[in-house]
């Protein structure tokens, strides 16, 4: 076994000074799952100068490390072939063990809230209470980073559970439902211990992930990583500038007056609860008013009630006939405010809300039996239609300040919640993110591909696997929308595919227009679990769809050529085609043989681009012949 010691100067976890016993990070604990064949950093603290023995028992070796000064010690191990349990024994005079320690497949899960959904919990996947009760899987063991930002890397991440934990019913369900199922499908094949790392937050941009030499290097948020530096890491300065920040920001683009024109036509309707961009307002962040006009009898005039209004995401200011009675910021927090007496009256009264909202669905959204005003001991429903009026279109303003406190701030999640797991070598990674960044598709081009580099280098892992999820169909289904954000963001995504090693798996047929949280997570795992038994572990299965390989134009007609044989379900209308002048029209597409799709269009005669299930909720109707979608695509050249 080969096993090197190295200096303690590197940033470890905090020591108490004169303890007798060694302490560990937060996730080298009973139960863990090691790479197997891979060289393990174990850093620790122990008595300052103590004389620490480190004995793994796949060898029964022991080998002494000195702690320095400071009582830090770091040593890096060779770990064995898959198998186990195994035990570390750590001894500085008093004895710290880890036990039940697996060799095996360890996979780092990371993103935003699709890969973060758990089984149970908030998630509730496709037959979630049947998969939590048949969680059975001794040997696939879980690990889940606890949320937590800084402004400068740690060495050691707050973690759930305890640490390692089995996969049963009582671990699965607030799991990373992505990750269970992944780690579950790779045991069953590979017949070897599985290791899961969730590492996620919902509703996080890439920038949090991404380590301050990175977005440098990108020439990226150069502000914020100027008064990061500028704080000397404080979050008190940092927090005292982004209010002054924030409040200019309010001042020039939030409306505060309730001074509208009360004519009909001023006003749209929108069904409530619902996110507003997956029914009337698609792609729209900004701030909207909605009010509810609700007649209440003479039995309630003056007297107190109680206000529930389910989720508002972001933000909310909500008034009753002109006076303010709550405001909320969350997007997950139900909406429950007091209204006192006096405010309400017979006859007709308005609830009226200012929904704020920065990113993602907005709106008034969640169970429409939270939705309700009791009074008098009668409650009275207020789902159904509301209307609306546009405030604030936050696309024609500068972007809104973010919060140094807030987990979209950049490097913070690097930070605390990626950088410290480094020590640990792992397999590969699955990414599920960018529905945060929509909107902003050439910069997300670049800072993902820079960000994959990134991991691979504090990995010291050059060609390590990093693979991940195309974003799902979503909001309102289009068949033609060329001009679709979330379209750019996919093909963003598929822009990494330029660096080796790296697979996308496709859900652009798994979502659901109403739910940016699409259920069947099993698939979307068993997809990401096809590239790794293909690509790493020599299993003879079909993990992707037919590519484009080549374009010919011929008159007015387009002919693509892919790498695989094609399946086309009803007609191939999933296509727009743009001329040379800049115009698009829909596109009609056959099949001229398995591999050649040839694409025309009735309003182009001389097409020079073609894109595919270019749109936010496309249909597309191309497979590979092992059912796989076929991704979204466009001709043009990067």
């Amino acid at each position: 076994m080969d096993i090197k010691i190295l200096a303690a100067s590197a940033l470890l976890i905090s020591p108490i000074l004169g303890q007798a016993k060694v302490t560990l990070p937060a996730f080298f604990t009973d139960s863990m799952v090691v790479q197997q064949q891979a060289e393990i950093t174990i850093p620790g603290t122990a008595k300052k100068g103590a004389t620490v023995k480190i004995t793994p028992s796949w060898t029964g070796e022991t080998v002494k490390v000195k702690a320095g000064k400071d009582g830090k010690f770091e040593a890096k191990l060779s770990t064995p072939e898959a198998g186990g349990p195994f035990t570390i024994v750590f001894d500085d005079g008093q004895k710290t063990q880890l036990s039940e320690v697996l060799a095996g497949e360890v996979w780092f899960c990371s993103g935003q809230s699709n890969m973060e959904m758990p089984v149970e919990g908030w998630g509730k996947v496709m037959n979630y209470r049947q998969e939590v009760a048949q969680a059975n899987w001794p040997n696939v063991r879980l690990l889940q980073v606890r949320k937590n930002t800084t402004y400068a890397p740690l060495a050691d991440a707050e973690v759930n559970m305890g640490g390692w934990r089995s996969a049963n019913p009582q671990t699965v369900g607030e799991f990373s439902s992505i990750g269970y199922f992944y780690g579950r499908q790779l045991y069953q094949e590979l017949n070897v211990p599985i290791g899961i790392i969730d590492c996620t937050w919902g509703g996080t941009p890439i920038e949090a992930w991404c380590s301050m030499e990175t977005l440098e290097r990108c020439g990226e948020f150069a502000d914020e990583l100027g008064a990061i530096k500028a704080s000397n890491y404080d979050a008190t300065e940092l927090q005292a500038q982004y209010e002054k920040e924030l409040q200019a920001w309010n001042d020039a683009v939030i409306p505060q007056s309730l001074d509208f024109d009360q004519d009909a036509a001023q006003w749209g309707n929108m069904p409530v609860p619902s996110e507003w961009e997956s029914t009337v307002l698609p792609a729209f962040d900004g701030v909207v008013w909605v009010r509810k006009t609700i007649e209440l009898p003479a039995s309630a005039a003056g007297k107190p009630a109680q206000l529930s209004l389910a989720c508002i995401d972001d933000e909310d200011v909500t008034y009753v006939n002109g006076q303010k009675v709550g405001a909320t910021s969350g997007y997950n927090v139900e909406r429950k405010y007091e209204i006192p007496a006096g405010v309400l009256k017979a006859g007709q009264n308005t609830v009226l809300v200012r929904v704020l909202d920065t990113g993602g669905g907005g709106g008034i959204w969640g169970n429409a039996d939270a939705m309700h005003l009791t009074v008098d001991g009668q409650k009275l429903a207020l789902a159904g239609t509301w209307d609306y009026s546009i405030a604030s279109d936050f696309s024609q303003f500068p972007p809104r300040p973010t919060s140094p406190l807030s987990s979209s701030y950049p490097t913070v999640l690097y930070n605390a919640m990626m950088h410290p797991i480094t020590t640990m070598p792992v397999k590969g990674v699955l990414w599920y993110q960018g529905c945060a960044n929509v909107g902003r598709d050439q910069q997300y081009s670049k800072l993902f591909k820079a960000m994959i580099e990134d991991w691979r280098a504090e990995w010291n892992n050059p060609e390590m696997p990093f693979y991940f999820v195309q974003l799902a169909n979503y909001l309102q289904p289009k068949r033609f929308q060329p001009g679709s954000e979330w379209a750019a963001l996919r093909q963003a995504q598929k822009d990494a595919l330029a660096l080796p090693g790296t697979e996308m798996a496709v859900a652009i047929d798994l979502g659901n227009p109403d739910d940016i949280h699409p259920k069947n997570k099993q698939e979307v795992a068993r997809r990401l679990a096809l590239c790794a038994l293909h690509n790493q572990y020599g299993k003879k299965v079909q993990h992707r769809a037919p590519r484009m390989t080549d374009m010919k134009i011929a008159e007015r007609n387009v002919r693509l050529r892919f790498d695989g044989d094609l399946m086309m379900h009803g007609g191939g209308n999933a296509f727009v085609v743009k001329d040379k002048d800049g115009k698009w029209a829909q596109g009609y597409a056959r099949l001229l043989s398995p591999r050649v799709l040839e694409v025309s269009s009735d309003d182009i005669a001389n097409p020079v681009e073609v894109r595919y299930d270019w749109a936010d909720c496309p249909d597309g109707n191309l497979r590979g012949t092992n059912g796989l979608p076929v991704a979204p695509f466009t001709t043009a050249k990067p």
